[in-house]
C-alpha cells in the first residue's frame, strides 16, 4: 500500500476517534487504533510509530491539508476535537463557493449524456446532494452535439490511448471509394469544429482521422504500441485546425479585416500569434504565425468580402481562385421553380 494511502487512512481513523464523545483516547489509544486500521486494511501486522502519529496530528492541527482541526489535550493526557461537531470530513463553504460549485455542477451535467462522461451521473448527481443545488436551468450553454456520427467510437479510442493499445480500424475517407484497413498506435483525441479526429502514428508518420468515418475498430494485441508521448499543446502550437505537417513551417499570414468585423478578430484571435500591424479608418491589418492548412484557408473564407489575405502571395492566390468559383456558381444557378417545397 502507497505511503499516501497509509496516510490517508490514518487521519481518518484518528477523525474518528477525536470526534467520539463517549470515549478517552490517550496518545498510545490512537496508535494502537492506527495500527488496526492498518491491520485490517493490509491483512499484516502494520505498527505505527508514535513518531508518526504525533505528526499526523500536527498536520491535522495546521492548513498544509486545509484541516485546521481544533485538536486538544485535556486533563494531560487525553485527545479530543475542542469543537465536538468538527470533523476533517465536513467541507467549510462559504455562499459563494456554494454557488460557485453549483455553476460548475450546472457545466458538467452538459456532458453527462456523452457516452464517455456516463459514469460521472453518480458523482454529479451527489455533488448536487451535498451542496443543495437546486434544478436551476443551465445559463452557461456548450456548443455540443450528442448526435454527431462517430461519438460511438470515443470510448475505445480513449481506452486505446490510456492503455497504449495498438488499432485496426477500417476507415473511409471522403474521396475513396472503398474503405480500408489502419494499423495505428492512437495518441491524442482532438475535437475541432464540432468534430472529433484522432491522432495518430501511421506507418512512422502522424496522421490525424476523424471518428465520422471510422466503420470499424479492433485492438491489435500483438503489435507492440510506439508511445510519442505527444503534448497537445506543443503539436497544435503552429496550426489551426488538426491538420499538421511534419515538414511545413509556420508562414506569416498577413491579412485585413475590415472596419466592422476587425473588432470580433481582435477579441477572438484566429490563433495565439495573432498581432496587429496596423489600423486604419478602413480597418485592421493582422498578422499570424501558422502552418497553412486546410482548416486555415476554411476560416479565412468563412469572413466572406470582409477579410483580404495579403501575404503569403499563394495563399492569396487560392482565396482570389475560390472566390471568383464561388461567384461563377451564383451567376449558373438555376433554382427550381417549387423553391424546394
Amino acid at each position: 500500500m502507497s505511503s499516501n494511502k497509509n496516510a490517508l487512512i490514518r487521519y481518518k481513523t484518528l477523525d474518528k476517534c477525536l470526534k467520539n464523545k463517549y470515549r478517552k483516547y490517550t496518545l498510545e489509544d490512537l496508535i494502537d487504533e492506527c495500527s488496526e486500521a492498518l491491520f485490517e486494511f493490509e491483512g499484516k501486522e502494520s505498527f505505527v510509530s508514535k513518531r508518526t502519529v504525533q505528526l499526523d496530528l500536527q498536520n491535522m492541527r495546521s492548513e498544509k491539508f486545509g484541516y485546521e482541526a481544533p485538536i486538544e489535550v485535556y486533563e494531560r493526557k487525553y485527545y479530543r476535537y475542542s469543537d465536538p461537531d468538527y470533523s476533517i470530513h465536513n467541507i467549510s463553504v462559504n455562499e459563494n463557493d456554494l454557488k460557485a460549485m453549483n455553476n460548475a455542477v450546472q457545466i458538467l451535467k452538459q456532458f453527462k449524456d456523452f457516452s464517455m462522461f456516463k459514469e460521472m451521473n453518480g458523482v454529479i448527481q451527489k455533488l448536487e446532494d451535498s451542496i443543495h443545488s437546486t434544478s436551476q436551468k443551465s445559463i452557461i450553454h456548450l456548443d455540443k452535439n450528442e448526435q454527431l456520427k462517430g461519438l460511438e467510437h470515443i470510448d475505445a479510442l480513449y481506452e486505446a490511448i490510456i492503455n497504449k493499445k495498438v488499432l485496426n480500424i477500417l476507415y473511409k475517407s471522403f474521396t475513396a471509394r472503398e474503405s480500408n484497413s489502419y494499423i495505428v498506435h492512437p495518441q491524442l483525441l482532438k475535437e475541432f469544429n464540432n468534430r472529433w479526429f484522432l491522432i495518430c502514428l501511421y506507418k512512422q508518420k502522424m496522421y490525424n482521422l476523424a471518428l465520422d468515418r471510422m466503420e470499424a475498430i479492433k485492438v491489435e494485441e500483438t503489435i507492440q504500441f510506439i508511445d510519442k508521448n505527444l503534448d497537445g499543446d506543443e503539436y497544435f502550437k503552429d496550426i489551426v485546425g488538426v491538420t499538421v505537417s511534419d515538414t511545413m513551417k509556420p508562414r506569416n499570414v498577413v491579412f485585413f479585416v475590415d472596419v466592422s468585423n476587425a473588432p470580433y478578430v481582435k477579441t477572438k484571435p484566429l490563433h495565439k500569434s495573432q498581432e496587429i500591424i496596423s489600423e486604419t479608418e478602413e480597418g485592421t491589418v493582422f498578422k499570424i504565425c501558422v502552418q497553412i492548412n486546410f482548416e486555415l484557408e476554411r476560416l479565412l473564407l468563412g469572413f466572406g468580402d470582409c477579410l483580404i489575405v495579403h501575404k503569403p502571395r499563394k495563399l492569396r492566390l487560392r482565396m482570389e481562385e475560390k472566390f471568383r468559383a464561388g461567384s461563377k456558381n451564383y451567376q449558373n444557378l438555376i433554382i427550381p421553380e417549387d423553391g424546394y417545397n
